[in-house]
């Protein structure tokens, strides 16, 4: 198996559901113009509180994709 060198962004990805569908929109969406990405590290989870009940949820992520 040759080296990978790989390449990192940080994302932020934003849903009213879930911590997961935010980091599957933010994903999905960099992967449209962010070719080859193959790992994820989630840095941050943070959220908005409304009457007693999560309204939304932030995730921050680093991608790393590979170099062509």
């Amino acid at each position: 198996m040759p080296d990978h060198i790989y390449k990192t962004v940080e994302l932020t990805g934003s849903s009213k559901t879930s911590s997961d569908e935010a980091i599957r929109s933010a994903i999905e969406r960099a992967s449209k113009t962010i070719h080859d990405i193959r790992w994820f590290q989630v840095v941050e989870v943070r959220g908005h509180v409304d009457g007693g009940n999560v309204a939304h949820w932030q995730v921050s992520l680093k991608v790393g994709f590979t170099l062509e």
